[in-house]
């Protein structure tokens, strides 16, 4: 147990504890009180406000347009990445409680890895010798790797783009919004000083004007006159108090204007860095556009080659009339006609530049790499999606989505 003396110990602490957190309560409602009313009659019209210098003005209003935009910006690059953001599966859900857990969040297949899943079980089940089964095979596995694809383009991007934004937002901009509230808060006090000398010195100057003024004794009372001489000592003791007390006020928040002005100036270096950031971002969507073209484009030639029977019906329907109406041979079409034999028109040449690299399928067709030159022509009959290429003693078939013509 403890002693009386340590009871009184005990005692004395706590009540100095208790009068200390009462006095700080009672001096933060003051301050409260006086910066409410300074508000006020600032609103009102009934008070002057310190104004900030235009720089520092634009300052401000630069940083709030970054932070408006970058919102915007980073809300809407979530919505691309993932474009239903509240589903069946909770996926949003689980991934803000991992990032409030500060966990990763397990890897999740996209739409169409999952179609892709899909689409192979079908196969498996109408059976894969069949026409629909084979293609089923082969598109649910392009699906499937267009969906890794979207995989890694969702988390690259999430790491050199959304996680920088995200950063600003809720790191350097939260600052910036802290630094700038205590600043308004010391410019509140500032001007609730200068109003409080304005006022002190009024006063001082109006008891100096009563006291200046001999009394009458017949009309007057000493007591009065007394008063009002001890009344001006009182109003310049204020006045005295008051202004020491403004520059106090001016010191901090010339203080806090400039800790503010280098973290708004900091803005430009966020800048710099949201421009980086952009840059990688758009690397990354290129990318992923450009792998994505490329597996659509060997699907598209692994299809051509299937013995597909819908593209066996479509042949057949349209070479039958062609050849009701007449014998005469395509020059393109490579069953009967070697593409070694097709000529280049004397007009209509063109110039193109490769932009990947492609592999020929057969004979027909004729191999490029990124960034060759060739020449390219059509001839009649030829399917719009290809034209003939050549390149020195070489000629064949090439796709026109590899291309990017230039005369």
């Amino acid at each position: 147990m403890l002693s009386l003396k340590e009871h009184q110990q005990v005692a004395a602490l706590l009540y100095n504890t208790m009068d200390f957190n009462v006095k700080k309560l009672a001096t933060g409602a003051g301050l409260f009180f006086t910066r409410a009313v300074q508000f006020t009659e600032e609103k009102l019209g009934q008070a002057e406000r310190t104004e900030l210098d235009a720089h520092f003005e634009n300052l401000m209003s630069r940083a709030d347009c970054t932070k408006n935009w970058t919102e915007k910006i980073y809300k809407q690059t979530e919505y691309l990445l993932q474009p239903n953001p509240i589903d069946h599966t909770g996926a949003r859900i689980e991934e803000f409680l991992y990032e409030k857990l500060d966990m990763k969040a397990p890897s999740r297949v996209t739409n169409a890895e999952l179609l892709g899943q899909y689409m192979e079980e079908a196969a498996k089940e109408f059976g894969p010798g069949t026409p629909y089964g084979s293609t089923l095979m082969k598109v649910g596995d392009c699906e499937r790797r267009l969906g890794a694809v979207e995989r890694e383009f969702i988390h690259t991007s999430a790491i050199s783009f959304l996680t920088p934004l995200r950063n600003f937002l809720e790191g350097d901009w939260r600052t910036i919004s802290r630094e700038r509230r205590l600043l308004e808060n010391l410019r509140l006090d500032l001007d609730a000083c200068k109003t409080r000398v304005k006022r002190a010195k009024a006063a001082e100057a109006k008891a100096a004007c009563e006291g200046a003024v001999a009394p009458d004794f017949q009309e007057t009372r000493p007591r009065n006159y007394v008063l009002s001489a001890s009344a001006s000592a009182l109003w310049t003791e204020e006045v005295e108090k008051a202004e020491q007390d403004l520059r106090l006020a001016q010191t901090e928040f010339d203080r806090q204007a400039e800790v503010t002005r280098l973290l708004l100036e900091g803005i430009s270096s966020t800048h710099v860095n949201h421009l980086r950031c952009l840059h990688e971002f758009v690397e990354a969507q290129a990318a992923y556009y450009k792998q994505g073209h490329l597996l659509m484009m060997e699907l598209q030639k692994e299809l051509g080659r299937l013995p597909n029977a819908f593209a066996l019906n479509s042949n057949h329907s349209a070479v039958a009339p062609a050849a009701a109406s007449e014998d005469v041979i395509s020059p393109v079409e490579t069953e009967t006609l070697k593409i070694e034999e097709v000529q280049a028109p004397a007009t209509g040449t063109r110039k193109a530049k490769v932009l990947y690299d492609y592999d020929a399928a057969d004979s027909s067709e004729l191999s490029l790499l990124a960034d060759e030159l060739i020449t390219v022509y059509t001839v009649p009959g030829m399917d719009s999606d290809w034209l003939v290429g050549e390149k020195g003693n070489q000629k064949g078939k090439v796709p026109v989505t590899y291309l990017e013509l230039l005369s």
